[in-house]
């Protein structure tokens, strides 16, 4: 059974249907982390979150507060949420954004005053409607309440929040490409180096861009310290951390769970979870970390929800979502849609992706409706090694952004996997699972 005696810290007021606005914000709590971290000093803020060893959770994993830290030397200009949460199967900073903007809000600003920023801004996935209003409104009410605005609480420090709703390019959730559209230009990877954001990001000034869930643990952490929060989970992966829950379960769904003390076994079968398979049927496959992420077997089911554990078993947790395929799911058919996603959202600059995403997409595509070709699993392996030299994990660079190189990973797992699968489209023309 699932351990789910830890504290709820992002998702504490899910239980409340007016949990977006300010007035139930503030009886549960709401803004008493700031006021507390506006009583200490900047750096005393920044000490708890490097304590609390919060590991970004919009899919990289890079700690927090060493990403803050790499600023400290030199002025902040500017810090930016990511909030373009576009991946397939990807819905916990949606959640957060509809459910508990407020909290957000309050995030950003204990940011800003650590790092000393006096403009942020929130960059939102453009098609997250109820979010953007509700997220719209409660920084209005954050300005309104004090929170927000000159003299925040009566305080030194000010701060203005700029919410930008994006246009509905995935590609935009890579931080660089974030801020080519906050520039108001088109939404292009930029090369790394030199345009680290941490050096030169928003209008060429260093720049800090964070997840819109790690945004969100800040009240939390500030308010019970740093230690409390490393104290949940083990290792490197600490606290709790929000899962986006989809396929073939009873209760898909947003689960906020201590990461390490469960296992894809716990959040899939828990009643008060996952509640398991629809129709009892057996798990075929788990895609453990947002579409762009290497399968796992049911051989994996075991293994604990923790970012080291996941990666050295040969995947990542990437953007908190698990989609579970069952015994009667058609792998060609998920493999195909992910792989048009990707060449759907390719935003164009480099050849391997630009290219070779639209060649893997026909060919599954013929494979899919009945035109597939024996040659055509060795044909999509060599072209996906083209992209992805090797096909290890993580991928080998041969773009400017990791796009490209996330494609080949649902079709090597697949195939490597399923391969009769595959085969089974090409001698029956059609899926043997109908």
């Amino acid at each position: 059974m699932a351990y789910l005696d830890s504290p709820q810290i992002v998702s504490s007021r899910k239980e409340y249907a007016d949990s977006f606005t300010l007035a139930r914000y503030l009886a549960t709590g709401g803004y008493e982390g700031l006021k507390k971290a506006l009583s200490m000093f900047p750096e005393q803020v920044a000490a708890e979150v490097d304590a609390a060893s919060l590991l970004g959770r919009g899919g990289a994993g890079f700690p927090a507060g060493r990403k803050w830290s790499m600023l400290r030397k030199s002025a902040v200009s500017y810090l930016v949420v990511n909030g373009d949460e576009s991946e397939p199967a990807t819905f916990k900073d949606h959640y957060l954004v509809e459910r508990d903007p407020h909290q957000l809000v309050e995030g950003v600003i204990i940011a800003a005053y650590a790092l000393q920023v006096n403009r942020a801004f929130i960059f939102l996935r453009g098609e997250f409607a109820l979010g953007l209003e509700r997220l719209t409104q409660a920084v209005n009410d954050a300005y309104e309440h004090g929170a927000l605005g000159r003299k925040i609480f009566g305080s030194d420090f000010s701060l203005d929040i700029v919410v930008h709703p994006g246009a509905g390019a995935y590609i935009c959730g890579e931080e660089t490409g974030l801020i080519e559209a906050l520039e108001g230009k088109r939404g292009f990877p930029r090369i790394k180096p030199p345009f680290f954001p941490a050096v030169t990001g928003l209008y060429g000034e260093p720049t800090v861009v964070n997840n819109v869930e790690t945004m969100s643990n800040l009240p939390w952490i500030v308010l019970n310290g740093g230690a409390a929060f490393a104290a949940l989970g083990a290792g490197r992966s600490t606290g709790t951390r929000l899962f986006a829950l989809a396929g073939r379960v009873n209760n898909p769904g947003v689960y906020e769970i201590e990461m390490v003390k469960n296992t894809f076994r716990d959040i899939i079968y828990d009643p008060a979870l996952g509640g398991g398979i629809i129709g009892d049927k057996a798990v075929k496959a788990i895609i453990p970390g947002g579409v762009s992420a290497p399968w796992f077997g049911p051989d994996q089911l075991d293994l604990p929800l923790g970012q080291d554990e996941v990666a050295a078993a040969g995947s990542m947790l990437g953007s908190g979502s698990i989609v579970v395929l069952d015994e009667d799911s058609c792998v060609v058919r998920a493999t195909w849609r992910i792989t048009k996603f990707f060449s759907r959202e390719s935003c164009g600059q480099c050849t391997p992706c630009r290219e070779g995403s639209g060649w893997l997409e026909r060919m599954l595509y013929r494979l899919e409706h009945g035109g597939g070709r024996i040659e055509d699993l060795d044909l999509l392996l060599d072209v996906s090694d083209n992209i992805a030299p090797g096909l290890t994990w993580p991928p080998q660079q041969t773009t400017i952004c990791v796009l490209g190189p996330s494609i080949p990973s649902s079709i090597h797992s697949a195939i490597s996997m399923f391969r009769d699968d595959f085969v089974a489209h090409v001698d029956h023309g059609s899926c043997p699972h109908g």
